[in-house]
């Protein structure tokens, strides 16, 4: 037979539990964040620096362009588009100034 002391600790723990599950969630969601952050710097971008030129030019396309590629091999173009989501254009920014940033920030990454 259980001590009223016993029937009420799991009672007690379940908004503990809440709290560490929630908290266990939100510590591996941020450490996710940190890691693809870290990974985007230290690896994706540093890739550009083999033709940034290339890149910079099959951008300029997808920005433009419906079907940047046509008949072509996708592959540049998908690669250049992930700049897009690396290095995302910032409210009221032409295309222009965006390209002319993404060159900039390129240069001063491959260096």
């Amino acid at each position: 037979m259980a001590t009223p002391k016993q029937a009420n600790l799991p009672q007690a723990a379940a908004p503990y539990l809440f709290l560490r599950v929630t908290g266990a969630v939100l510590l591996i969601m941020l450490l996710i964040s940190v890691w693809a952050r870290w990974y985007g710097q230290q690896v994706s971008l540093p890739r550009y620096c083999e033709n940034p030129q290339g890149t910079l030019q099959h951008l300029e396309k997808v920005l433009v362009e419906e079907r940047p590629a046509g008949d072509e091999a996708r592959r540049p173009y998908i690669i250049a588009a992930k700049i897009l989501f690396l290095l995302p254009r910032h409210q009221e920014e032409g295309q222009t100034a965006y390209l002319s940033r993404i060159r900039t920030y390129i240069q001063d990454t491959c260096r």
